[in-house]
C-alpha cells in the first residue's frame, strides 16, 4: 500500500478555488480563498479532508470588474462579510497545509483545481504582494480536473463532470470558493479512486496488457 507521499511523487494534493474581481491576478481583487487537503486511508483510497475558507478584503487599489462581481455575487462591503487581509488569509490556509506536509512526509503541496492556472496565479500574486515567505505550493505544477474530467467522463465543465461522476451539484451554490472547492475535491478523489479500482481489479501485468490492447500506450506505428 502506497502512502500519499509515494502515490503522488512527494506531492500533497490540495484542492484550491478562488473567487476574484476579474481575470488579472496583479490588478484584480482576491475575494475568497478556499483549500481542501486530500487525505489517504490505509488501503490507499483518497478522500477530501478538512476545508479551510476565508473571505478576503480587496487589497488597496484592487480592481473589481462589474461582470465578474455579477457572476460571483460577492458584496465586498457587506457588513456581515467577515473579510480578512490577504496576509491573514494566506496564513490561515497555508499553515494547515504545511502541517499536513510534515505529517505525511510530502515535500511540497500541489494545487488541484478546475483550470488551476487561474487559481495558482492569484495565489502567487497574493504571496508576492504580501511578501509571504512560506508558500507550501509548487510555483507552477498543478493537477487539472478539466483534463481529468475529460479523460474519465468526457466532460470538461465542472458541473457536468461532477454530475457525470454521480455526485450532486447545486447551481445556486456555484461560484463560491467553498462550494467549488468541495465539488472539485470530490471529483478529483472520484477519478483517482476509479483508476485505483481498475488497477486493483487486475495484476499490474494484466492491467498493462489491457491498456496496450486498447491502443492507449501511444506507441502505435505511424
Amino acid at each position: 500500500m502506497k502512502a500519499i507521499a509515494q502515490r503522488f511523487r512527494g506531492f500533497l494534493p490540495v484542492v484550491v478555488d478562488v473567487e476574484t474581481g476579474g481575470f488579472n491576478p496583479r490588478a484584480d481583487a482576491l475575494l475568497e480563498l478556499a483549500a481542501c487537503i486530500i487525505e489517504m486511508d490505509t488501503d490507499g483510497w483518497i478522500r477530501p479532508g478538512d476545508l479551510i475558507m476565508r473571505h478576503v478584503a480587496p487589497f488597496e487599489g484592487a480592481n473589481m470588474d462589474p461582470k465578474s462581481m455579477e457572476v460571483n455575487g460577492i458584496r465586498p462591503d457587506h457588513p456581515f462579510r467577515p473579510a480578512v487581509d490577504e496576509s491573514v488569509a494566506l496564513r490561515d490556509v497555508f499553515q494547515p497545509v504545511r502541517k499536513a506536509l510534515k505529517s505525511t512526509g510530502c515535500q511540497r503541496a500541489i494545487l488541484v483545481g478546475h483550470n488551476p492556472s487561474f487559481d495558482l496565479a492569484f495565489v502567487n500574486a497574493a504571496v508576492e504582494r504580501t511578501g509571504y515567505k512560506r508558500n507550501p505550493f509548487h510555483l507552477f505544477s498543478t493537477f487539472d480536473t478539466v483534463t481529468l474530467g475529460g479523460l474519465a467522463y468526457g466532460q470538461t465543465v465542472l458541473a457536468r463532470a461532477v454530475t457525470a461522476a454521480g455526485l450532486s451539484w447545486d447551481q445556486s451554490e456555484a461560484h463560491s470558493a467553498r462550494y467549488d472547492t468541495e465539488r472539485t475535491a470530490e471529483l478529483f478523489c472520484n477519478i483517482v479512486n476509479r483508476w485505483k479500482a481498475l488497477e486493483d481489479r487486475d495484476t499490474p501485468d494484466t492491467f498493462a496488457e489491457e491498456v496496450a490492447r486498447a491502443g492507449m500506450t501511444g506507441r502505435g506505428e505511424r
